[in-house]
């Protein structure tokens, strides 16, 4: 399923927007490999040079010492042996440039495909969650695969492009030097050659990159279906899921074959006439060599047997690299469908932070009761704020999150830019430091997306969110959600050892700080079961684990982070009820002094929550404590009851 074009095939027509394409790419490889590249350069003219040379050594071989050796009768060898050395020195010259050119060329693309890959990650990173919400995460997979490879094919072909450039005009040249009559068949048989490889070259870069597009959709399939296996096993879906993949394979299958139908054939055109312009010229020649055209003597000139055979061997020099100038610029013209997508990518817009002024830092109360920032953690946070005069302020973390006529709309999945339905209309919430602020409501009732939008995952459309009285739009998305700790409904392991997975929490932790926040949330237990203890390799994201130990030490990473924060999103959706009233103890010593937002199903672990929100089609529909809905025996009250 790799992305790589014939080995030759009829010029393609460049894409749109091909050329800016290329010339981006050659601009980001000159900003790192400047001298390198003109090191290639030089080594290309001086390869090109040596083996115009070492062909046109030839006439002078016969003309002017084998064919006089033959006509003496004590013939003398050193001469020839001392130009041989000469050729020698000569050749070994070109090979060294050629070597150097080739050790180059390989650090030039590597280094390139390096930088490209980690610019692409880093810029990745950056993303909005909506980005990966509208893109399959396979065919993101398959940009940095197929599709950065096929980069490499385009930085390989540019300095062979300009060897056989500077090939075909040297070898021009030396041509008519030798016979202008034998070059002007070359050239008219060479047009004739580039005339029928052109015409069986067709529509080849609309399909490349409709096949990349495909290997995209491939991989983002079977990445999807490797994630669901338990679920396609479930419910017996392997047929239907064979049928899809089966679909799209024959898609691929098609676009494939388009793009290299004709790849099979044009290496065989273009043996067959250059071997015909070989023998014709090899005629045509070797009449006027022997000065036999027409049975008699030739009005043309007269050409010598050394000139002849040197003129042959220009004749390889000159059809083989024009046809290697069709193979290479389809190489680099059916690249730019890889990279397109590429630069797709990275020219995605990023999280947005030009209003943001404000960060979080770690503080220290002095006597006067003012803070003042510190390196080292001290569980006393602050907000920093640095105005245009230089003048720092520093305000207290508090946790006071307020929604103020807050509506939303998810942006469409085709990755448009345009919005989607209404989520969230006129959403209010007003919160005091350390509030511990119930979501409830049936499903797509808008509760998660409150939380995303406390994370500014998304942007709101219209009305403010602020955090300690702050616009979180003035505050860097890193800093707000590094005091914001998140649990998951849908948890996610990382390959690694147990005690890995619980520091991701903060990667300072020691490991006695992770065994606390362990036995902080009841977790310790089941890990020290485990074959290696909190060394025990999770792969698969915690396949071997139970979907509520997973949770668990979710929940543990949450822990060692000790944010000022927290939001738990059915943090203990998974676990039994015996291990959650044990779970909620730790729960309730973490919350403590914390404003947490905690979206549940289960109303029992809510009870003791300040503030219970109703929600019900991204509308608030009740809001107050237990004891008042209750009371008030609304949908709250309904649903306590069911």
């Amino acid at each position: 399923m790799g992305g790589r074009g014939p080995r030759s095939m009829g010029v393609a027509k460049m894409p749109e927007g091909g050329t800016k394409v290329i010339m981006r790419l050659m601009r980001l490889i000159f900003t790192d490999f400047k001298w390198s590249l003109v090191a290639v350069v030089v080594c290309i003219l001086i390869t090109s040079v040596t083996s115009l040379v070492s062909s046109l050594f030839t006439k002078t071989l016969i003309d002017d010492y084998i064919i006089p050796l033959t006509e003496t009768a004590s013939p003398d060898y050193m001469p020839l042996a001392h130009i041989l050395m000469i050729l020698g020195a000569v050749l070994a010259v070109g090979a060294l440039s050629s070597y150097i050119h080739s050790r180059l060329m390989i650090n030039v693309s590597q280094g390139t495909l390096l930088h490209l890959r980690t610019q692409t990650f880093e810029h990745t990173q950056r993303l909005p969650l909506k980005y990966f919400d509208s893109h399959a995460h396979g065919d993101i997979m398959s940009v940095y695969t197929n599709d950065i490879d096929t980069l490499r094919q385009m930085i390989s072909s540019m300095p062979n492009l300009l060897s056989s450039v500077v090939t075909i005009a040297l070898t021009l040249i030396s041509m008519i030097v030798l016979s202008p009559p034998l070059t002007l068949l070359i050239i008219i048989m060479s047009g004739v050659m580039i005339g029928i490889t052109r015409w069986l070259g067709t529509r080849s870069a609309k399909h490349f990159k409709e096949q990349q597009q495909n290997i995209g959709r491939m991989n983002g399939f079977i990445e999807e279906m490797l994630t669901g296996q338990k679920i396609i096993k479930t419910f017996c879906h392997e047929k239907e899921a064979l049928t899809e993949f089966h679909t799209l394979n024959e898609a691929l299958r098609n676009s494939a074959n388009n793009a290299n139908h004709v790849a099979n054939i044009v290496m065989t055109v273009n043996g067959n006439l250059s071997n015909l312009i070989y023998i014709l010229a090899a005629t045509i020649g070797a009449m006027l060599a022997l000065n036999v055209i027409g049975g008699q003597a030739s009005p043309v000139s007269v050409i010598s047997v050394g000139t002849l055979v040197a003129f042959l061997t220009l004749i390889k020099n000159f059809t083989r690299p024009v046809s290697e100038v069709s193979q290479q610029l389809n190489n680099i013209i059916n690249a730019v469908a890889g990279a397109s997508r590429v630069f797709q990518l990275t020219d995605a817009q990023p999280e947005d932070d030009s209003q943001a002024t404000v960060t979080l830092v770690n503080a220290i109360q002095e006597n006067n009761d003012n803070l003042k920032e510190t390196e080292h953690r001290t569980g006393t946070w602050a907000w920093k704020e640095t105005l245009e005069d230089g003048t720092v302020i520093l305000t207290r973390q508090r946790g006071e999150v307020d929604f103020i006529n807050v509506d939303f709309s998810y942006p469409k999945q085709d990755g448009s830019g345009e919005l989607d339905k209404q989520v969230l209309f006129d959403i209010t919430i007003d919160t005091e430091a350390g509030d511990k602020v119930a979501l409830v409501g049936g499903t797509g009732a808008g509760k998660t997306t409150i939380t995303n939008l406390i994370n500014r995952f998304y942007d709101i459309q219209d009305g403010t969110i602020l955090y300690d009285h702050i616009d979180i739009k003035r505050i860097h998305r890193g800093a707000l959600r590094r005091s914001l700790g998140m649990v998951l409904q849908e948890t996610h392991l990382f390959t690694g050892t147990v005690m890995d997975n619980i520091r991701y929490g903060r990667l300072d932790a020691t490991d006695e700080e992770c065994k606390d926040a362990a036995r902080l949330v009841h977790a310790d237990d089941f890990i020290c079961r485990l074959p290696e203890g909190y060394n025990t390799i999770l792969q698969g994201d915690g396949g071997n684990l139970s979907q509520g130990e997973r949770q668990l030490i979710a929940i543990a990473r949450a822990a060692v982070a000790n944010p000022p924060a927290l939001i738990l999103d059915e943090a203990t959706s998974s676990i039994d009820t015996r291990t959650e009233k044990l779970i909620q103890q730790g729960m309730d010593s973490l919350m403590e002094d914390r404003t947490s937002f905690v979206i549940a199903h289960r109303l029992s672990t809510i009870r003791n929550a300040r503030q219970i929100i109703v929600m019900d089609h991204g509308h608030i529909i009740e809001q107050g404590t237990h004891n008042e809905l209750m009371k008030a025996k609304g949908k709250y009250y309904e649903l306590n009851k069911t």
